[in-house]
């Protein structure tokens, strides 16, 4: 699920085909039969059993020895972790559902990873910061309200149910902010910015809602 925020061009490695497919799957209401006999899960929302791969064609590659997350901005003590380093972290599982704008959610998935109250107590962010822009290692980029990721079921995940995160999950990390949609969740995560000022990403300058809260249906502006 992924973003061009204010200043920001798109990536040229982006297929402009797949990013009107994907804005067109989303404002549908359409849903295939099996899904329309699920369980609805949140508002506007049907069940899937399985997890759809939706990305717009770019995967990053892990490297291990190369990997590093960046933490800075309007923060007190500005980081970069390894790969090592990022593990080292205390780590805290959850389970919770997963909603994507397409409308199809799936649920209760074990994550496990950093929350971010724990990221937080590690970098200080200053009184100013409001809004956290999360940059991926694809060129995608997209803005959360700070408040938003206070909940403790909000992570930096790296394991899906008991497993490495898969590549085309968003491996080694992506964000996971259950009460938010899945396009929020950025994935390939590989910088943090806290900043005093919001920075509408790739999805939200295209008309994705800037907020995007499940229970209040946000998908678009």
């Amino acid at each position: 699920m992924l973003l061009c925020r204010r200043g920001f061009m798109a990536n040229e490695k982006y297929n402009e085909n797949l990013i009107q497919a994907k804005i067109r799957q989303a404002q549908t209401k359409k849903v295939s039969a099996a899904s329309r006999s699920a369980k609805i899960s949140a508002p506007g929302q049907t069940v899937t059993s399985g997890w759809p791969i939706l990305d717009l064609g770019v995967r990053p590659k892990f490297d291990q020895s190369t990997w590093t997350l960046a933490v800075d901005g309007e923060v007190e003590n500005p980081i970069i972790f390894s790969w090592a380093e990022f593990l080292k972290l205390p780590q805290t599982a959850i389970t919770a559902d997963f909603h994507c704008v397409t409308r199809l959610s799936r649920l209760n998935n074990h994550w496990e990873g950093v929350t971010f109250k724990a990221l937080f107590e590690r970098v200080s962010p200053k009184p100013e910061a409001g809004f956290v822009i999360f940059g991926a290692s694809d060129g995608y980029t997209t803005n959360v309200p700070m408040e938003d990721l206070l909940p403790d079921n909000c992570l930096l995940a790296s394991k899906h149910d008991g497993e490495a995160l898969p590549e085309e999950h968003g491996g080694p990390l992506r964000v996971i902010i259950p009460h938010l949609y899945g396009w929020k969740g950025a994935k390939w995560v590989n910088k943090i910015t806290f900043s005093k000022n919001d920075a509408p990403g790739f999805w939200e300058v295209r008309g994705y809602h800037n907020h995007g809260i499940v229970e209040e249906e946000e998908r678009y502006s």
